[in-house]
């Protein structure tokens, strides 16, 4: 879990006079520090940012401030964090906003990154007055446009946290012009406490979260230890988180708003985001609402979209530039499942002149069955029923496997009543908030159920609660009975033709607290079920790009397919035994691009890769690498050739499978635990003997040390590439595929990653390592396969690659005189001479590359006349040091040296004429870098 998102940005206002916190404490600036970053292009400015510590009340927060600088005013942006992060996971939003001419102000809230301070979950009187003295800051700056003196031009945005501190700010201070919030609040205390019912995971990973509930303001950390021990919020509780949520000011938010919600979020669900645009737009501001694919349990969070389109409502109205186009009214992106050819999650947006709110045409579906069902509250509400598991996954969720047609809830059998309708003749599609009426009566006056409406595959085989999502709902005085209409959780969702829906009314759910004591319950259908279908949001007839999430998605719908449907066994071609001690070998592979019949993303590829190695698949982009994976993983079938690990033939689910491992950049771990515990749930997951984890193995690979204690969001972003890779390694699999694990890294993570690839590769077992940083390939890996436009182009040996270059290099003992310089450039055999570290780069003619056989002529092996003359005059020179021999690889042989007409090779001809001008030679050998060979190999298409 991680309830920190990407900032994203601001908007513009209509007035309001409410305007209480007054500027009566002055902001101090404690320290200033500016650095400059990187322009994003030669015509933009660079973008300068400043830091500063500032003093607010007592409280000292750590602030960020981004302009390109200028004496043009131009409007201001406040990004905030999300819970549990700082100021520098918006930095990149923040860069981006400068670029786009926007000054841009960033800060760590109270009690989080390194501001100090106490945790009081957008408290008033804290962190919203925060706010107010940032703006004031902002109205002093000489390049920050003002509506008038005290007034700049601002908007704010930010997620979960930093979501509803944007909306909080507008409702408190009429200075804020626009907002957009993402995945957010607008009533905490419904948010935690649903109708009555403690949300006590999400509960307590917000108090971990924030390091304890020592962080926090007092008054909340005895809220918390209260409703947590009882496991019921009381009247006091509700108040409290209620007068920290932008509901209480909802009266007065009356600014532009672009409301972000997330499908996939059982903390903050779409009802929330319902309910700030009701009320918003109630105030005659302009609100549009877009639903995401992504949110708190995982998804795709659709950032490079998202953005884009909160960039444009800032220039709407914070610019004032009216041509802007801001998108539609509403906006949904719909999960279509994984497509079968390539594996590609399929995402579509569909959009609305209107938002259609939660109740939009109802249809009417009649359930069947008992009408009358009575089960049980077990003792201590255990076993708990599971739906979703808080953040469980990061980029791809439980909620998220949901959409793809993926069952993976339980209900216990005796603790729950369903209530199922006939099959679906014509399909439907459910967006917004189902509605049943029932009645309910226990034997205890304490009633708690647990609503959720499941889609039913054909024949009842698989179902799937859709997002993951329940309604808790508590119901007092149940021993008479009593009447009760529940709504369902909000969903876009498509119901297939020959489905049909279950109604689920259970006693428990792991995510909840439930009574303790032991009742029975008896429910009573009173009503069909109703289910809103918003006919007007319309489906665009493209797709969406999948970004970043299909291999994890689909590596972990297969693994759970292969769960729940006990392992079923498929005919598969046999084993070879001949290959059981190869961990890869690829034969004539060919996959064309989906409705194509002559177009190939990989065509006719072999290879081979042996025990040890650390294998490079380099390739441009389009050269088919990431398909060659998608297959090697078993995730897309080849149309030909085929796929063997350690002698078996790859398909979807084959068990071989178990002896690889992956890792694809941007895993999710839950932030309040350890790295330990992260590795330790991750592989329980798995259903595997704990002793088949090699936990310490993993762990010592990986080199964490004591930061394995610690909870993963103190880590570096190296340590959680490291972590990612030790989860990866659990099982010790003799094959590991890694996936750009360098991306977003410093030199010095990056150093320590290659050692984590060299060290797993020194047992014995292989490494494949897809990746753009050739520097570090050429340092890392032991062979190469490169690709271009889905053939293979060359393979073999870091070393044979590299070194069939055309640019030798001369080792001088000594410096030489530019004239002597200029005689060697006037050779036969040579284009050009520069000075190089250590010597000189000798470009060789056209046609009179090096032969294999002239890889290296050492002056302490020679083998004829001319090496055995550049020994003679290496040895007479000071300081003669020679250049050892390269290598030979195993298993490959190397030509003899190709003989010209006038004698031996290139280079030994070279060497002959560099005695002759007595010209100091150390060694003589090829000079080409990685990049050079690649660039060569693929014809500069990269």
């Amino acid at each position: 879990m991680d309830l920190r998102l990407p900032g994203l940005q601001g908007l513009r206002r209509l007035r309001h006079p409410r305007r209480w916190l007054a500027a009566t404490a002055a902001v101090v600036v404690l320290a200033a520090a500016g650095t400059w970053t990187a322009a994003a292009s030669d015509n933009t400015p660079p973008v300068h940012q400043t830091d500063r510590k500032m003093a607010i009340d007592g409280v000292t927060l750590d602030t960020s401030y981004f302009t390109t600088g200028g004496s043009t005013r131009r409007p201001a942006v406040l990004l905030a964090h999300g819970f549990g992060g700082s100021k520098d996971d918006v930095r990149k939003e923040a860069e981006d906003l400068a670029e786009d001419g926007y000054a841009v102000l960033t800060w760590s809230a109270r009690g989080f990154g390194k501001s100090t301070g106490k945790i009081g979950l957008n408290d008033p009187s804290g962190e919203v007055k925060d706010v107010s003295k940032l703006i004031d800051w902002l109205a002093k700056q000489p390049d920050v446009e003002l509506d008038k003196p005290g007034d700049p031009r601002v908007g704010m945005a930010g997620g979960s946290y930093g979501g509803a501190i944007s909306l909080l700010a507008a409702g408190y201070d009429d200075r804020v012009d626009a907002i957009a919030p993402a995945i957010t609040y607008w009533n905490l205390a419904d948010a935690l406490f649903p109708n009555g019912v403690f949300k006590k995971l999400w509960a307590g990973i917000f108090i971990n979260s924030g390091g304890g509930c020592a962080n926090f303001e007092p008054a909340l950390c005895q809220m918390y230890d209260r409703v947590a021990e009882s496991g019921k919020p009381d009247a006091q509780a509700r108040a409290l988180l209620e007068a920290r949520s932008p509901s209480a000011v909802a009266t007065h938010i009356n600014v532009p708003t672009l409301l972000i919600q997330g499908q996939t979020d059982s903390l903050f669900p779409l009802g929330q985001a319902d309910a700030a645009q009701k009320a918003i737009r109630a105030n005659g501001a302009p609100v549009d609402v877009d639903w995401i694919a992504g949110g708190h349990d995982g998804g795709d969070m659709e950032t490079s979209r998202v953005q884009a389109r909160v960039t444009s409502w800032f220039d709407r109205y914070l610019k004032d530039d009216k041509n802007t186009d801001t998108g539609p009214a509403f906006r949904v992106t719909r999960t279509g499942g994984v497509d079968s050819t390539d594996g590609a999650a399929q995402l579509r947006g569909a959009s609305g002149s209107a938002y259609p709110g939660l109740e939009s045409d109802p249809r009417t579906i009649a359930l069947t069955g008992r009408r009358e069902q009575s089960f049980t509250n077990p003792a201590g509400a255990s076993p708990p029923a599971i739906s979703a598991l808080p953040g469980l996954g990061g980029t791809g969720g439980l909620s998220q496997l949901s959409s793809l047609g993926v069952g993976v809830s339980l209900d216990f059998p005796g603790q729950y009543a369903a209530f199922d309708s006939k099959p679906v003749t014509s399909g439907l599609r459910i967006t917004g908030s189902p509605t049943v009426t029932v009645h309910v009566k226990s034997t205890s006056d304490d009633t708690v159920l647990f609503g959720k409406v499941y889609d039913v595959g054909s024949g009842g085989t698989q179902q799937v609660l859709p997002s993951q999502l329940v309604t808790p709902l508590r119901i007092e005085g149940t021993k008479a009975g009593k009447d009760v209409t529940i709504t369902l959780p909000a969903i876009d969702y498509d119901v297939q033709s020959g489905h049909h829906l279950r109604l689920v009314l259970a006693s428990t759910d792991l995510g909840y607290a439930s009574p303790a004591a032991p009742a029975t319950y008896t429910v009573t259908l009173k009503s069909d079920l109703k289910v809103p279908t918003a006919p007007g949001v319309t489906t665009a007839a493209a797709t969406l790009p999948s970004w970043v999430w299909w291999l994890p998605l689909a590596g972990a719908a297969i693994a759970l397919a292969l769960l729940l449907t006990g392992r079923r066994r498929t005919a598969s071609t046999p084993p070879d035994p001949a290959l059981a001690e190869v961990p890869l070998q690829i034969t004539d592979l060919s996959k064309r691009y989906a409705k194509s019949a002559d177009r190939y993303a990989v065509r006719d590829l072999s290879f081979r890769v042996e025990k040890g190695q650390v294998l490079g698949l380099l390739g441009p982009n389009g050269a088919g690498k990431t398909t060659t994976l998608r297959m090697l993983m078993g995730l897309i079938k080849p149309d030909a050739g085929e796929i063997r690990v350690f002698g078996h033939a790859i398909r979807p689910g084959a068990p071989v499978l178990s002896r690889v491992g992956a890792f694809v950049e941007g895993a999710g771990f839950l932030p309040h635990l350890s790295g330990r515990e992260n590795l330790e749930l991750y592989w329980q997951a798995t259903g595997r003997p704990p002793e088949d984890a090699h936990l310490e193995e993993a762990l010592e690979i990986a080199g964490l040390g004591d930061a394995l204690a610690r909870a993963v969001r103190t880590y570096s972003q190296g340590m959680r590439q490291r972590l990612a890779i030790a989860q990866a390694m659990l099982g010790l699999p003799d094959l590991l595929i890694l996936d750009e694990p360098t991306n977003g890294l410093d030199p010095p993570q990056i150093r320590e990653m290659r050692e984590v690839m060299i060290r797993y590769a020194e047992a014995g077992r292989t490494v494949i390592v897809s990746s753009h940083l050739l520097a570090e390939v050429e340092q890392t890996c032991t062979h190469l396969v490169v690709m271009d436009r889905g053939r293979l182009v060359q393979a073999g040996p870091v070393a044979e690659i590299v070194g069939s270059g055309e640019t030798l290099l001369v080792g001088l003992a000594s410096d030489i005189s530019d004239p002597l310089v200029e005689k060697i450039a006037a050779l036969t055999d040579v284009e050009s001479v520069v000075r190089a570290e250590g010597g000189l780069l000798v470009r060789l003619a056209p046609g009179d590359e090096p032969a294999p056989g002239d890889e290296l002529v050492s002056a302490n092996s020679p083998t004829n006349g001319a090496s055995t003359a550049a020994a003679t005059a290496a040895a007479a020179t000071p300081g003669g040091a020679v250049t050892p021999a390269g290598t030979a690889t195993e298993g490959t042989t190397s030509p003899p040296p190709t003989q010209g007409p006038q004698g031996p090779g290139t280079a030994a001809r070279l060497l002959v004429e560099l005695v002759r001008l007595e010209v100091p030679v150390s060694s003589v050998g090829p000079h080409r870098r990685l990049e050079d060979a690649f660039l060569t190999l693929i014809g500069g298409s990269a």
